[in-house]
């Protein structure tokens, strides 16, 4: 009897120790993908941005604590340079931490090759859209995405992201109380009107509808 009651003890033993094992394999897997989603989330969200994202403003977009994010963002780092685990190759844009947020860039050597792409292989028109931002940001200069949006009463992301990359406005720097990015023109674009500085612009008052009753001059 003592023999069957100890060989049913092992079995009963060994049954618990393969149900802790199976569960905790279980929740590994479950842990896993949970990292997985949450990276993918912040991926997709940094592709878009147009402007450095904050940990709290990502943990807020994808409704994650805070420490979650940030380990996310370092898989993330380390997966775009082939360091991540899982055999990961090293791309052609690094996620980078600029005025106290991360963004997505293209990396330094492939600069070259991306503005010949965008300026010379790909020469489409601009849109009036893209037009009409860029002489907000030409008369309006510095000027941050925000307050170009206000003055056209439209969201303007994409089209500020157009104007970079042909190279027609530049970032000029970041507002250290808001984290706005502020932009300006390039001296590609005054190549492009044919003029040598921003005072040759003309100016906007004889333009609009009543210039008549005298506007202030917003070059």
């Amino acid at each position: 009897m003592t023999t069957d009651t100890q060989a049913t003890d092992t079995a009963q033993a060994d049954t618990a120790q393969a149900d802790t094992a199976q569960a905790n394999t279980a929740q590994a897997d479950t842990a896993q993908a949970d990292t997985a989603v949450i990276d993918r989330q912040l991926e997709a969200i940094l592709m878009v941005a147009d402007e450095p994202q904050g940990l709290i403003h990502l943990a807020t977009a994808v409704d994650r604590p805070l420490k979650e994010v940030s380990a996310a963002v370092a898989r993330l780092v380390a997966d775009f340079d082939g360091t991540g685990t899982g055999g990961t190759v090293r791309r052609g844009f690094e996620l980078r931490e600029v005025a106290g947020g991360w963004r997505i860039y293209v990396r330094a050597e492939y600069d070259p090759i991306v503005a010949d792409f965008v300026l010379i292989q790909n020469p489409s028109r601009l849109s009036q859209a893209a037009l009409e931002t860029l002489a907000v940001i030409a008369y309006k200069q510095p000027i941050s995405r925000g307050a170009v949006a206000s003055i056209r009463a439209v969201n303007v992301d994409s089209v500020v992201r157009t104007l970079l990359g042909r190279g027609l406005i530049t970032e000029a720097f970041t507002d250290s109380e808001t984290g706005a990015i502020n932009y300006g023109t390039t001296d590609l674009l005054l190549t492009q009107l044919g003029i040598n500085s921003l005072d040759e612009l003309p100016h906007i008052s004889p333009l609009l509808a009543d210039g008549a009753e005298g506007f202030e001059d917003l070059r």
